[in-house]
């Protein structure tokens, strides 16, 4: 793989470099020093994955995310000091299109067993985009290579939990990207989802407008408007069709997918109130 390395640190940026270096299959081709000077490297030279820092001048890692997600779409690796003393930057950096992160390397160790996590972490996106040279399918669709499966869920009363019975055994390395419409309401749904993300060995975020399916990350709606796929590929909120009494209505996000999603994919729906979801679930069909 062509990898990448956005850091401040000289330190770190000689870690990185050792690791990437102990395996012949990749190798750095750009470093920047902050999320600006990503920014400009990525939309001349688009790598098959950026390990990106956290914590950097000028622009942080998780606008720089957000950014060349918007304007450079390619894989981003989260390689950062401390992951969980940061989960809140995590968390935002993956709300933007960042895939999974990681701890940063250390020094005092060869390269091979400091950053055995690392090269975890890069081999399995390097096995999602096909394993091969040059620009990846991940960074053509800004976040997923192209037939990235998509399992959408509908979910209603006595959903959570059932939700917790679905998604658990699901193993972190997934490579398909999860969306889930469950009724409840907005002011309801943060803590849902965190909760899940307790409870499932797969991350778990809000749906924000904006985001895209990434294969090994579960999106759950969030809103009292209905969740739809757009045809850039984008998710988005809309309040339409208003006469929709369930809020977010499984049916309008199958039927978006009916006009917008490329197979292959799964449709699931779970038993609740009302028929919202048979509809759609039948177009998809």
């Amino acid at each position: 793989m062509r990898i990448a390395i956005v850091n401040d640190l000289a330190i770190a940026i000689e870690a990185l470099r050792r690791v990437v270096g102990s395996d012949p299959r990749h190798s750095v081709v750009w470093v920047a020093r902050d999320g600006e000077e990503a920014l400009a490297r990525a939309q001349q030279d688009r790598p098959d994955l950026i390990l990106m820092d956290l914590l950097m001048p000028v622009m942080d890692g998780v606008e720089a995310t957000r950014r060349i997600m918007a304007e450079a779409p390619c894989p981003i690796l989260v390689v950062t000091g401390s992951v969980g003393h940061r989960a809140g930057m995590v968390f935002e950096a993956m709300g933007h299109g960042a895939l999974d992160a990681v701890n940063l390397p250390v020094l005092t160790a060869p390269p091979e067993q400091a950053g055995a996590e690392l090269l975890r972490k890069i081999a399995v996106l390097d096995k999602l985009r096909g394993g091969s040279p040059g620009r990846s399918g991940l960074a053509a669709t800004a976040g997923f290579r192209p037939g990235t499966p998509l399992i959408a869920i509908g979910s209603s009363t006595g959903g959570p939990k059932t939700l917790v019975e679905v998604l658990k055994p699901l193993p972190p390395t997934l490579p398909a990207a999860l969306v889930v419409i469950q009724h409840i309401d907005q002011q309801f749904a943060g803590g849902l989802v965190d909760w899940l993300d307790q409870l499932v060995p797969l991350p778990v975020r809000v749906a924000a407008e904006g985001d895209r399916p990434v294969a090994g990350t579960v999106l759950v709606a969030a809103s009292n408007d209905h969740l739809v796929l757009r045809s850039n590929g984008t998710l988005g909120y809309t309040p339409d069709p208003r006469e929709q009494p369930y809020r977010p209505s499984v049916d309008v996000f199958f039927q978006s997918l009916v006009s917008h999603w490329r197979p292959p994919g799964q449709a699931v729906l779970l038993t609740g109130m009302g028929r919202d979801g048979a509809e759609g679930l039948l177009a998809l069909r």
